[in-house]
């Protein structure tokens, strides 16, 4: 944002360490925006396929139809991962672009009122009132789209959301996913494929889980609760629904 505080020099005496490097801002919040899809479209990978190939399994042995099922279920939750990511972001970003020139509108129309309504913004975050009045004008001088657009609006009208690469990542991440099990389950001897996939999925989802806490500084213990046991549910379920309609003669 314009108007951004300069960098303050770091000091390197032996009596004033230099600051540490925590994130702030909109480094973080992209972080953990990348963060969510990526964990959410791997573990919806390794997930959904392992539900369709252990259900499968637990209907029938054969390879082919393992392959067919698992390698359809990959496609077409890849798909809808990026089709899905891509609708969302490009409403955030439609939105986002809306509110802009809506505000530019307004600087333009209003600008007094405008500047009234950044000072107070800036008040509200605990300036006192000349603070933020000298603020605000500094602000808007600079750039007084860009300030009202952070300030007001949180928004960094040079970062505005791509839903390209939200699809694409979300179509990457669910395919790394589904391979796991997919592959699992087809390679692996008949006696010991179910067993192999089980075991896994749950180390996959036990690595993302950790993964996800350790980056989003969480603790680590309730995320591997959540995505082990949610996988042992699934295949648990599909599984039982496969051998019911195997024992059906389906």
């Amino acid at each position: 944002m314009a108007g951004r505080h300069e960098t303050l020099p770091r000091v390197t005496d032996s009596t004033h360490p230099p600051f540490h490097d925590e994130p702030h801002g909109d480094s973080l919040g992209n972080r953990l925006n990348w963060l969510r899809a990526a964990v959410l479209g791997a573990n919806d990978g390794i997930v959904s396929t392992a539900g369709i190939v252990v259900g499968v399994a637990g209907a029938t042995d054969s390879r082919a139809t393992l392959l067919t099922a698992g390698l359809a279920g990959l496609l077409a939750g890849s798909m809808s991962m990026a089709a899905g990511e891509y609708v969302s972001v490009s409403t955030q970003r439609d939105s986002e672009k809306a509110a802009l020139a809506l505000e530019r509108r307004e600087l333009r129309e209003q600008p007094q009122e405008e500047l009234e309504e950044l000072t107070e913004l800036l008040a509200a975050r605990g300036l006192s009132e000349k603070v933020a009045r000298e603020a605000a004008e500094q602000l808007t001088r600079r750039d007084a789209l860009r300030a009202h657009a952070n300030v007001e609006l949180g928004i960094d009208p040079d970062a505005l959301t791509n839903p390209w690469h939200a699809a694409g990542a979300s179509f990457l991440a669910f395919t790394v996913g589904a391979l796991l099990p997919l592959l699992a389950m087809v390679l692996s001897p008949p006696s010991l494929r179910l067993l192999v996939t089980v075991v896994s999925v749950l180390a996959a989802l036990a690595l993302t889980g950790w993964w996800s806490a350790r980056l989003g500084a969480a603790s680590v213990g309730p995320a591997l609760l959540r995505n082990m046991g949610g996988g042992a549910l699934a295949m648990g379920v599909t599984y039982a629904a496969g051998a019911l309609l195997k024992a059906a003669g389906v």
